[in-house]
């Protein structure tokens, strides 16, 4: 059956859960549903005490703490609009997210503020440090459940694009309360269940693992780990029954100490940000033999599209799967009809889940958010996702290929051009090109060609990168040359490029 389509206020979903049933347990906190409603309240009131007005942008810059779990339904109780930032990311890429979010509101730790510079936040933005946030849920008068249409805006997600900077993908409240009650609805999250949520925050699927939890009256316990046997450690201390991760984590997860008492407590895994190998699902399924294993696809621009159903994953280890509730999916050749069985074509995601665009980038979002297929049974405007698919006669999609150049580390979405870029600021190169190689561990890693400027080339350019980068976007090798192949038109020939560092 599928879930109700009808959204609500964002904030609503504290109200999913009974009053005494746990909703979040934190290292030092642990918040009932009616605890969580009143922490959510109090933040909320305290935003907009901050002088943050209706549909002005908060961002949060933190590490997993609870303020990081209030935000996203305190910002939209208030009217507000959240934008978080992943807290891997160094003071350049937070500085392009505030500015061009033109954020009124920042919270985050000392450590990351002390970080920034003069000008990083824009002249309108306030500063909170977690002190000031932890205050402002614990005590105070709480707002009550918001009235706000489900078309109001609720977040901006920052995803790198194949060019150019992190862009801001623009999430309605009916967005994100339509993706939390479809991902438990497939996933068939109950009120006995506990996720552990390992993902980053800042992802669309990593701020699912809350929103779709509550949505289904269960509990979350976000983690930050250092190493798999944290997250070994937590799944035994908190009886987690859920576990979601991208395919280097699963890696490192099956290789990992489990004691048979404790793996076979997961009832659930679930997988995207890469597709699984069937040597990989097979070891999954021997480390964790009670669990149901969801591989996943999806894109921010549309949360998630395709799901595989367990009981295909045996038989079809390499589909995509089939549309998640209230997606639609086609699959649509150069000349705009629907492929037949087996042809391929690009994958147009359709439907209440697509979201409103790029934030203030008209010209991209036109590229990619444009009208449905005249043959959609939801029409109006859908994303094409840029990705070659195929579909079977039985409807279960294949991945054929991704059209852009995105690389994809330990499930991280890189624009090569943030990396060329940076690159090319150190002083130490005149020209680069970044690309993704298969790696076993990662996904992908990252190698760089560039051009030397003087001596010791190497060495400040990876003093710089580490300086100015995350670490999931230092390249694991640089390959030097003195000229680079070009297309005629004088541009640097990326596909030649590649060949030529990997012969």
């Amino acid at each position: 059956m599928l879930p109700d389509p009808t959204s609500k206020p964002l904030d609503h979903l504290v109200m999913s859960g009974k009053p005494n049933t746990l909703a979040l347990i934190t290292r030092d906190q642990t918040l009932s549903y009616a605890e969580l409603d009143q922490a959510v309240g109090r933040l909320a009131a305290q935003l907009l005490a901050s002088g943050a007005g209706h549909g002005d942008r908060v961002a949060s810059w933190l590490a997993k703490t609870v303020e990081a779990c209030l935000m996203p339904l305190a910002a939209a109780r208030a009217g507000l609009v959240h934008v978080p930032i992943n807290p891997l990311l160094k003071r350049a890429q937070a500085a392009h997210i505030l500015s061009d979010s033109g954020a009124r509101l920042l919270i985050a730790g000392e450590g990351r503020l002390a970080s920034l510079e003069p000008g990083d936040c824009p002249p309108q933005c306030k500063v909170w440090n977690e002190a000031k946030a932890r205050d402002a849920w614990q005590d105070g008068e709480a707002l009550s459940p918001s009235t706000q249409s489900p078309n109001t805006l609720a977040a901006i997600l920052y995803t790198s694009g194949s060019t150019g900077a992190p862009k801001g993908v623009v999430l309605t409240h009916a967005n994100l309360w339509l993706g939390a009650i479809s991902v438990a609805d497939y996933l068939e999250i109950s009120s006995d269940d506990h996720v552990l949520a390992v993902l980053p925050l800042s992802f669309d699927y990593g701020q699912n693992q809350l929103l779709s939890t509550w949505a289904a009256g269960g509990c979350v316990t976000p983690l930050d780990y250092l190493a798999p046997r944290d997250v070994v450690r937590a799944v035994e201390k908190y009886g987690i029954t859920t576990l979601a991760g991208v395919p280097p984590l699963w890696v490192q997860l099956v290789a990992a100490d489990w004691l048979p008492e404790v793996s076979s407590q997961i009832k659930r895994v679930t997988n995207s940000g890469g597709a699984l190998s069937e040597a990989l699902i097979n070891k999954i399924s021997a480390a964790f033999p009670a669990a149901d294993i969801y591989p996943m696809y999806g894109l921010t621009e549309a949360f998630r599209s395709t799901y595989l159903a367990p009981a295909l994953v045996e038989k079809h280890p390499s589909s995509m799967g089939k549309a998640i509730p209230n997606a639609e999916i086609m699959v649509v050749t150069p000349d705009g009809r629907i492929a037949d069985d087996d042809e391929a074509g690009e994958l147009v995601h359709a439907g209440p889940l697509v979201a409103q665009g790029y934030w203030q980038d008209s010209e991209r979002t036109a590229l990619r958010f444009r009208p449905a297929p005249p043959s959609s049974r939801y029409g109006g405007i859908a994303v094409w996702s840029g990705d070659t698919v195929r579909r079977d006669a039985q409807g279960l999609h294949y991945f054929v290929a991704r059209d852009d150049e995105m690389i994809k580390v330990s499930g991280n979405r890189i624009s090569p051009s943030e990396i060329e870029n940076a690159a090319q600021a150190s002083g130490a190169v005149t020209e680069s090109v970044a690309f993704g190689v298969a790696d076993a561990a990662l996904g992908q890693s990252i190698t760089l060609v560039a051009n030397a400027i003087g001596d010791e080339a190497e060495a400040r350019l990876l003093t710089y990168l580490k300086r100015e980068l995350p670490s999931f976007m230092i390249p694991a090798r640089i390959v030097w040359r003195d000229d680079m192949p070009r297309n005629p038109n004088g541009k640097l020939d990326r596909n030649a490029i590649k060949i030529e560092a990997a012969s």
